[in-house]
């Protein structure tokens, strides 16, 4: 089998946008946040160039403290990401983010990282950080999801019990629709990008089964850990 990843062009690059010009063009015909969504893809494309840059350094750095402190940063900045849609971005909510999104995503990287893959030493950068980033970018959107709901239900005045249920049940629709859809609609960023090196695509759809088992997981994990949360520190509130 081929094993040579083949090379994207400059010409390639920009190519590849098309798509992405389309939909600035109707956002901003119909007035529908075009700002908001130029920002966020230039700030995506700088983001993943200078990221590639500091993977180099990263996955040659022999450094358990180097790992550890990317896997920080990570948190931090999943957990503030978590919050945006919420308005009132008090410290608490943020606190309740992380430790959510902490909890979750470190129990499921360890479980994941050394009882399912084994990775050997257990800080190995080219498994960690890209495992570490699928789980805590998982459980941030399910987060996200979750206190945008819960706002939005309590705001009507639902009570409590029935907004955490539907917060839950909304903010796991996005991973339950991509359980369906794995395999028959789409075939993963993971999957596709170790076909595409030449792995065995049954060696590459056993990882794209423990990838997608990791996400259900924490992802419910992570949204319960926050509503639990919310749901106590406003009954300290109300006491």
């Amino acid at each position: 089998m081929e094993t040579a990843v083949k090379v994207i062009t400059t010409q390639g690059l920009i190519l590849a946008f098309l798509p992405a010009f389309v939909v600035f063009g109707i956002m901003f015909r119909w007035a529908a946040g075009t700002k908001t969504a130029v920002y966020a893809t230039l700030r995506m494309l700088v983001q993943l160039l200078l990221i590639g840059y500091v993977l180099v350094y990263i996955f040659t750095a022999d450094q358990p403290g180097v790992i550890v402190g990317v896997l920080v940063i990570m948190l931090l900045a999943a957990s503030w990401i978590a919050i945006r849609p919420v308005q009132q971005k008090q410290p608490r909510v943020y606190l309740n983010a992380l430790a959510a999104i902490s909890v979750s995503g470190l129990l499921t990287l360890g479980l994941v990282s050394q009882f399912v893959i084994s990775v050997e030493p257990w800080f190995s950068p080219r498994y960690v950080v890209p495992l570490a980033g699928m789980i805590f970018a998982g459980a941030m959107n399910t987060v996200s999801l979750a206190a945008e709901r819960l706002q939005a239900e309590i705001e009507r005045e639902t009570s409590y019990r029935e907004a955490r249920r539907i917060a839950f049940q909304a903010s796991l629709i996005p991973m339950i629709n991509s359980l369906f859809a794995v395999g028959l609609v789409a075939l993963p960023g993971m999957m596709t990008g170790q076909i595409l090196s030449g792995v065995s695509p049954m060696v590459a759809a056993k990882y794209q089964i423990v990838v997608m088992a990791m996400l259900f997981g924490v992802s419910g994990i992570s949204a319960a850990i926050y509503l639990e949360l919310q749901h106590r520190n406003s009954s300290v509130a109300d006491a």
